[in-house]
């Protein structure tokens, strides 16, 4: 399939250094009409094939330093600021060893140039529903800080997406962190697509679990890709929490998942095809979370 890109439409460009200056910018937003990017591998073809609406302004925030982090302690937890790459999360020691799902998850998104260029935070913000990232976090218990010019708010990211491209964000905001507590447990995330990382998923399943005597202590599903916005699959984690990890539990609960899917068909499957591998990705996520 060809894709025709137009070039870039007229507009301002602005690249603020302080983040005091993105919010001054950002407090005169009203109806889009300023648009903030931090890789820019969405926003920016989005803008060259017409499939927004074309800001005035174009917000660009690779010039604050301060939001480029990954920082870590038995306290706080992992806290990922605005600006940190996917390449950067996906090779982040502290990742690799505490929350390797989510490195899983990174490391799934797009090319390697992408992934240098592009930001855990960007993947999130643009509330596509097969964002890679979000089943993940979404079993890690993120949560989001919005800045603005109102101050600052904390959001589950459970609250976060609202439809696709929507989410809790005002016109005013702006994504700073992302925290995630410290976790006792593994995960595993898988991606079902076409070429791999190359293509959006077709399915994407994410899975958090702790095992104590042979029951599941703690259980966490993650879908993205079957719903208008990335969603837990609580029904399947409610059949699954205190039960024993044996192969028929899992496979109940791998059904209910598929249940709980609101997929739609378009060009890459059929509604019918993603809830069957809903059931499959997610029996093969859980039992990978627990082996690990």
């Amino acid at each position: 399939m060809s894709i025709f890109y137009r070039r870039l439409p007229k507009l301002d460009y602005v690249k603020p250094r302080q983040m005091d200056e993105a919010l001054r910018i950002l407090g005169e937003n009203q109806d889009g009409r300023i648009r903030l990017y931090a890789g820019g591998t969405d926003v920016i073809p989005k803008i060259k094939e017409r499939l927004m609406p074309v800001p005035e302004v174009l917000v660009d925030l690779k010039g604050i330093t301060e939001l480029n982090y990954i920082t870590h302690n038995d306290k706080e937890g992992l806290h990922i600021g605005a600006l940190a790459s996917i390449s950067q999360v996906a090779q982040a020691s502290v990742i690799k060893e505490k929350y390797a799902m989510l490195r899983e998850a990174a490391l799934s998104i797009a090319s390697t140039q992408v992934q240098n260029r592009g930001t855990i935070a960007g993947n999130i913000c643009n509330a596509v529903p097969s964002a890679d990232s979000a089943p993940a976090l979404l079993c890690l218990g993120a949560k989001v800080l919005c800045v603005g010019k109102n101050g600052e708010r904390t959001v589950d990211l459970d609250d976060f997406f609202f439809g696709p491209g929507k989410t809790a964000l005002a016109e005013d905001e702006l994504l700073k962190d992302i925290s995630i507590p410290n976790l006792d447990g593994k995960g595993a995330y898988i991606k079902l697509s076409p070429r791999s990382r190359m293509d959006l998923a077709v399915v994407g399943v994410a899975a958090f679990a702790k095992v104590e005597k042979g029951a599941f202590k703690d259980i966490r599903i993650g879908l993205g890709a079957v719903a208008p916005t990335p969603i837990r699959a609580r029904e399947a984690e409610k059949r699954l929490m205190g039960e024993p990890a044996s192969e028929s539990v899992i496979s109940e609960a791998a059904a209910l998942a598929a249940k709980e899917a609101k997929p739609i068909d378009d060009h890459r499957a059929s509604a019918e095809y993603r809830r069957m591998m809903v059931e499959v990705l997610v029996k093969r996520a859980v039992h990978q979370a627990i082996a690990n």
